[in-house]
């Protein structure tokens, strides 16, 4: 974060008073920011957490939450991020202001619709989850204090009268590790997920919880918080979209991709026309093979289509020569000649090159890219067959081929639960024979990349694609063709400031 003069020793003064507002590592984020932040720092803390949530979410469906594998694999991933996670040191105070304004920044992008809610309502419990299970039991008690969760720990002499009764009704307890264990005294309203699940001992109204239950109760408060919370956000919306910085910025994170760039080309010119058919087979995801397989029956692609394939072949390779080449056989086996072909469709191919209009060199698209926007119409072939695809049509598409039955119970399973990246990850694993790729699926372009390097042994065709881990939002990205107003904020002044952000989070 950058500051004028003026500004630092503004910040100086208050610094002190700042820290006294994490207490603790963990919080409810009831309170938003009061700070100025420059537009810099605003991306960057959004980037790094959503990084992390797609993280949580691609491991929370792989894995059972909570079990010794989800722990390890989620532990290794995260070390790989530059997000403070954890912040348990009792002074990391910029970790924990980074974890308070991120998650904020993440609600204004999140709180848009029905199923962004949902989503980040999801990946934020799951990370509440795992951090507070990894709290020690006198940070544990020390965060419920810090919550107003103060629950009544029974004394020894209730303990011993009730023994009998917690050991039978609590799984996995005996009466001697019923004496090792605190108990408290919750309220049956919050303790109704452990009640259900016959988990605890109740009397009189009260639920008997051991220490290590205490975290559903926990976890059920702060969902409800942050559930209400959200709501109350998407009612700030006309003041957010009237901020001409932050729309942009905003609507772009909550479609955004933040995997490695492919607009790129290391491998320009390695790939043959000749290869693209068995390339489809092997290596394409299924929307793209879906696209080829439409554009060699039909001889055409309507825009949509066009935009999403034509960028995903300039991804992986095809020059714009080739492109061109490529585009025109096809098309004039159809309906249109080769002068109508040269006159309507190569000034747009060369257009997404960059080589006309303002010169833009335009990124091949990403998953969240094609989930998310421009839906596919009647006639049309573009966009995710796992997110727009009806379910039987779907199933019908995987038994063509060749899925086995079960593998197409998983996918559409994943569809079910919305997990639509993770279905076309799923595909892959079944397509390439593999138990677990080991990596996060977020790009046709990665999809391919990733068969083409198993497939080879571990090399690809014949220089590997850049592999740095750029949030993929730029002035040269596709974006800029809805609208002139970017969603980057890389270019925009270092003491360019955001002030007042609380107000985007209270009630009118």
């Amino acid at each position: 974060m950058e500051f004028s003069s003026r500004a630092r020793l503004k910040h100086a003064r208050l610094a002190g008073d700042r820290r006294e507002q994490y207490p603790h590592s963990l919080q409810f984020y009831l309170e938003p920011p009061m700070e100025s932040i420059s537009l810099v720092e605003f991306e960057s803390f959004a980037v790094d957490r959503l990084k992390l949530l797609k993280v949580i979410e691609n491991l929370g469906v792989s894995h059972v939450r909570g079990t010794d594998v989800y722990k390890s694999k989620l532990e290794i991933e995260l070390r790989k991020l530059k997000f403070p996670y954890r912040a348990l040191a009792e002074d990391d105070y910029e970790a924990r202001r980074k974890d308070h304004i991120s998650h904020f920044i993440l609600r204004l992008a999140y709180c848009q619709s029905e199923d962004l809610r949902r989503w980040f309502l999801q990946q934020e419990m799951d990370l509440f989850r795992y951090r507070f299970n990894e709290l020690t039991e006198s940070l544990m008690q020390k965060f419920l204090e810090h919550a107003n969760l103060s629950f009544e720990a029974i004394g020894e002499d209730l303990k011993n009268e009730l023994a009998n009764e917690l050991s039978t009704s609590t799984p996995g307890f005996n009466p001697t590790k019923v004496k090792e264990q605190m108990f408290f005294k919750v309220g049956l309203a919050d303790a109704v997920d452990l009640f259900r699940a016959r988990k605890v001992f109740i009397k009189d109204g009260f639920a008997y919880v051991p220490f290590k239950e205490i975290d559903v109760i926990v976890l059920n408060n702060y969902r409800t918080k942050l559930s209400k919370a959200l709501a109350l956000t998407a009612r700030s919306l006309p003041s957010i979209q009237s901020d001409e910085r932050l729309q942009p910025l905003l609507n772009h994170l909550s479609h955004s991709y933040v995997g490695p760039d492919y607009s790129i080309q290391k491998n320009t010119g390695k790939i043959s026309l000749e290869q693209i058919d068995a390339l489809s087979v092997k290596s394409f995801p299924l929307c793209m093979r879906q696209l080829h397989r439409a554009l060699r029956d039909s001889h055409h692609l309507r825009h949509g289509g066009r935009m999403q394939y034509g960028l995903f072949l300039k991804g992986i390779g095809l020059t714009l020569e080739q492109a061109l080449e490529f585009w025109k056989k096809e098309f004039i086996r159809g309906k249109v000649d080769a002068d109508k072909f040269d006159k309507g469709y190569a000034y747009s191919i060369r257009h997404s090159y960059g080589k006309e209009g303002r010169r833009t060199d335009y990124t091949p698209y990403s998953c969240m890219k094609i989930i998310m926007s421009n839906p596919p119409s009647q006639g049309d072939y573009h966009g995710c067959p796992f997110r727009h695809s009806d379910p039987e049509l779907l199933k019908q598409k995987l038994q063509s081929y060749k899925i086995p039955p079960s593998g197409i119970t998983q996918v559409l399973e994943l569809v079910k639960g919305v997990h639509y990246q993770l279905a076309c990850q799923k595909f892959f694993e079944l397509t390439h024979d593999v138990d677990d790729i080991g990596f996060s699926l977020n790009h046709p372009n990665q999809y391919f990349t990733e068969s083409q390097k198993l497939l080879n042994g571990g090399r690809e065709l014949k220089k590997e694609f850049n592999n740095s881990g750029n949030f993929q939002q730029k002035n040269n990205s596709q974006e800029s063709m809805n609208s002139s107003s970017t969603p980057t904020s890389s270019n925009a002044k270092a003491d360019t400031e955001l002030e007042g952000l609380e107000a985007y989070f209270t009630e009118d």
